[in-house]
């Protein structure tokens, strides 16, 4: 696996670091408590704004404005922007598949089009992606059409980061 090629890295002022958490916030409902006295650090990498925290690779930016990493759900398993995949769809997300209707159990009603979303798998529930929603939560069962674009996942060049 090739490395990432890393841009430009930095510490996040005080005052960077509470929009980051107010961002944040409005998905994870403890940010200001969990990270309150957090140190972030923005890592520019090819295509790629990754943020760090005290160290850990917890979320990716997308479109400028701070999703979870894989790890980062992981780690703080968030309770909403849900869709849960069947067993049969993990191995193809895995190998970089965008998430189609066929795949997909169940799937957040509060999910709106272009909603930066987790995606988990069915038997262990743990998230193995993130990415944003092609359309409602509402609409993303059915028998066939694309219902979510994957951003990051298990296994990518983004997985194993440690900087």
């Amino acid at each position: 696996m090739k490395d990432l090629n890393i841009k430009s890295r930095h510490l996040l002022r005080k005052s960077q670091s509470k929009l980051i958490i107010k961002e944040i916030k409005k998905f994870f409902d403890d940010a200001d408590i969990v990270f309150k006295k957090a140190r972030f650090e923005l890592v520019s990498a090819d295509t790629y704004e990754l943020l760090f925290v005290d160290g850990n690779f917890l979320f990716i930016l997308i479109d400028g404005k701070p999703f979870f990493s894989v790890k980062g759900a992981l780690k703080l398993q968030p309770k909403n922007k849900l869709i849960t995949v069947d067993t049969g769809a993990v191995p193809f997300i895995i190998k970089g598949a965008d998430i189609m209707r066929p795949g997909i159990i169940s799937a957040d009603s509060g999910i709106h089009e272009e909603d930066k979303v987790v995606i988990i798998e069915e038997k262990h529930s743990k998230p193995i992606a993130v990415g944003y929603a092609l359309m409602d939560g509402d609409q993303m069962i059915g028998d066939s059409g694309k219902a979510v674009k994957i951003v990051h996942r298990v296994g990518d060049r983004l997985w194993n980061l440690n900087i």
